[in-house]
């Protein structure tokens, strides 16, 4: 199990995938907004969506787990 974790403080603007989703090492899964700018937040290995910790509009600090993989 592995977790995706938020690289930087920001606000969760668009989820990319849903629980039961499969996602492949490096897919864009989240995009946080930092700095007036869109930062895509990738898968960091293979793995399926087993939750998603976080909602659109919430404000997530630097190393916040945002999905669980399983």
């Amino acid at each position: 199990m592995a977790v995706i974790e938020s690289p930087m403080a920001g606000k969760v603007i668009e989820i990319l995938v849903e629980v039961g989703q499969s996602v492949q090492e490096d897919d864009e899964v989240i995009i946080l907004e930092a700095m007036k700018m869109e930062n895509p937040v990738y898968a960091p290995e293979n793995g399926v969506v087993k939750e998603i910790k976080v909602e659109v509009g919430k404000k997530v600090e630097e190393g916040e787990v945002l999905i669980v993989l399983e």
